[in-house]
């Protein structure tokens, strides 16, 4: 079992969105920290970054994490709306 880790702008990002997706959100990163395989159709590796980030997708709505196998963490770097999440990692 993964466990969870938060960057400060990833929290911030959670608090800006309403809080109905918030809720679903919330349900499915802790699907992906105790089986991500059941989620293995909604992550993508992401290409063109410079880091070794993955994203979950979640409705409209995307969670940019990077998976530490070694210690058992995902660390969450940002979560936005599909539109406006992947420019912040550039």
């Amino acid at each position: 079992m993964y466990k969870l880790k938060f960057l400060g702008k990833a929290l911030d990002d959670l608090k800006k969105i309403d809080r109905a997706h918030q809720i679903i959100i919330k349900e499915k990163l802790l699907m992906l920290t105790e089986n991500p395989q059941v989620l293995k159709n909604n992550i993508k590796k992401l290409k063109g970054t410079k880091g070794n980030y993955y994203r979950l997708r979640v409705g409209s709505y995307r969670v940019i994490f990077n998976k530490k196998e070694k210690q058992l963490i995902i660390v969450i770097v940002r979560i936005g709306h599909r539109k406006e999440v992947y420019f912040s990692l550039k």
